[in-house]
């Protein structure tokens, strides 16, 4: 991972307002993913604030399924940017909403250890695209996830959801 080079998120969507991973949410967590070195997996690290606690010492489990669903869904554009032989942020914008978010929790995750997420693309990029993701405290693997992500018009998507609330 090359935390030197911008992230997949300020690349392609810069003005993003997402609590996860949104570089324009003034409060919100603001995760970057890169591309590993690999060229397989799309890395991101977070160190979880004391407000993210669950049990005395340990993540809240809730902080962990956003990281997850962030990063992954993140993993699953820039997989689609690739195929398409683009670069994140050429137009026209790929975007990605959740389809399915399956997370197994395996140890308790310590605080005041930075987590390393770590993606990749399970099968074929299509318009619903598999993402497995792990999550690791430290050389501990706590959590571990297999998602779907569906590739979408955001605005069509936004224009539908408000027609019928």
């Amino acid at each position: 991972m090359n935390t030197h080079t911008p992230s997949l998120q300020d690349l392609a969507a810069p003005e993003g307002i997402c609590f996860g991973c949104g570089s324009a949410h003034p409060g919100g967590l603001q995760i970057k993913s890169h591309w590993d070195s690999d060229g397989i997996h799309v890395v991101a690290k977070h160190t979880p604030a004391p407000e993210f606690t669950g049990w005395p010492g340990l993540v809240y489990g809730g902080l962990i399924a956003m990281l997850v669903d962030c990063h992954s869904n993140w993993t699953a554009m820039a997989y689609h940017y690739r195929a398409e032989g683009r670069e994140p942020g050429s137009l026209p914008a790929l975007e990605c909403v959740t389809g399915n978010l399956n997370i197994t929790y395996l140890k308790p995750t310590p605080m005041g250890v930075e987590l390393s997420l770590k993606a990749r693309v399970e099968g074929e990029v299509g318009r619903k695209t598999r993402v497995s993701c792990e999550v690791w405290a430290g050389d501990l693997l706590t959590a571990i996830a297999d998602c779907v992500f569906v590739l979408v018009n955001t605005d069509q998507l936004s224009a539908t959801a408000h027609r019928n609330a």
